[in-house]
């Protein structure tokens, strides 16, 4: 994994809006209508060529295919993993605090924007049998089409997102939770050392571990226990994936809203630091958390490590100024080092695959601009 040795690094979260052309092909395949294959597979490959070759144009040094062919960051994970069936009645009690505290409005924004805008509906799935990893050819087609794209333009990395152990359905079939935990970890782990052995970065994305924060029901010491658990089943999906391979990215599941709910950083901290990755992404361009960028100067980057901080961010569709880009990057790089910070988005800007996306995606590409200006400005600043 590339340090900013002589300029700040860029880079984003991963997920990009899709072509809407490329989404009806994938709602038709998702509602189990009939779709030309060639006609797909064609479309496909062009949409993670033409969204390579954008980011390159922009100015992103290190590149992903946008998850072009992901109906969602975990959703896709329901074709890729055997032992699980779908529970549709099942209520879901992630971010609880915060819909009782805002009701309308988020009854009103689940309904328009993520899940209830996305082509595929976020239903619960439960294990009911042993795991198996399945996905392996559309995989393939995964890491072939990025690597087609990513031969015809300038960058410096290419990396690829894969959901992390955490937040993935619920358990009817193994004894315990742990037990669970390691069984996903056991297949993930085929989908990690192929990304890896294909040449490009691992992204892991943990927007979950947060959520094991907010659980009201367990007490501090079991909040933390559990969350020290799940890392530990992170670690066993990466087993024998050289750390250096793998960005480990975590933020906070709801885009747009209060989000006063949500767990401060440095909650968290020592639990992300233990997670065996080379770089850690995280929200720090929005104003829930970009305060936090403090935390650095009483916690210690481990040696070797890079951040890669939001500087933008998913949650406003304000296009940032390259100077407060700029600032912002300075701020890490005096606080853990110039080389150890890659500049990035808060999150990405369609973990779910939707035809209107909360960021208009010309506004994302202004957004990336700005990204790239504000890390040559703070790269003069820093290497003056």
């Amino acid at each position: 994994m590339r340090h900013s040795t002589d300029r700040i690094l860029t880079t984003h979260v991963g997920s990009l809006p899709r072509p809407h052309d490329l989404l009806d092909m994938l709602k038709a395949r998702l509602n189990g209508e009939s779709v030309d294959d060639d006609a797909f597979d064609k479309k496909l490959k062009q949409s993670v060529e033409d969204m390579v070759r954008k980011q390159a144009e922009v100015g992103i040094d290190i590149v992903a295919d946008g998850e072009m062919s992901k109906p969602g960051h975990a959703v896709y994970i329901n074709d890729r993993l055997e032992g699980f069936e779908p529970r549709p009645d099942v209520k879901s009690d992630v971010y609880l605090e915060e819909r009782e505290a805002f009701p309308e409005y988020y009854e009103d924004y689940f309904q328009r924007a993520m899940l209830g805008g996305a082509i595929a509906p976020s239903v619960p799935m439960c294990c009911v049998g042993p795991i198996r990893y399945v996905g392996q050819k559309d995989l393939q087609t995964d890491l072939e089409n990025l690597r087609s794209a990513a031969d015809k333009v300038d960058c410096v990395e290419v990396f690829m997102p894969s959901a992390a152990v955490t937040g993935v359905g619920f358990n009817e079939y193994y004894s315990t939770e742990e037990e669970y935990a390691f069984a996903l970890a056991d297949a993930f782990n085929e989908e990690y050392r192929a990304i890896v052995d294909a040449g490009f970065l691992l992204q892991v994305d943990d927007p979950f571990l947060p959520n094991l924060y907010m659980d009201k029901s367990l007490e501090e010491k079991e909040r933390i226990a559990k969350a020290a658990m799940y890392v530990d089943a992170v670690n066993h999906s990466l087993r024998d994936i050289p750390e250096e391979k793998v960005r480990f990215h975590t933020c906070y599941g709801i885009n747009q809203g209060p989000r006063i709910y949500e767990p401060d950083l440095p909650d968290m901290i020592d639990q992300v630091l233990r997670v065996n990755a080379g770089a850690y992404s995280f929200e720090a361009g929005n104003p829930r958390h970009e305060h936090e960028y403090h935390m650095w100067e009483t916690v210690k980057l481990p040696d070797g490590k890079l951040v890669i901080p939001g500087v933008i961010t998913h949650a406003s569709s304000v296009v940032e100024h390259p100077q407060l880009v700029a600032e912002r990057i300075v701020r890490f790089a005096e606080r853990v080092g110039r080389e150890n910070v890659i500049a990035s988005a808060d999150c990405g800007f369609s973990s779910q695959a939707m035809y209107r996306t909360e960021v208009e995606p010309r506004i994302v590409w202004a957004k990336f601009r700005s990204l790239c200006e504000g890390a040559k400005i703070a790269s003069d600043i820093l290497w003056r």
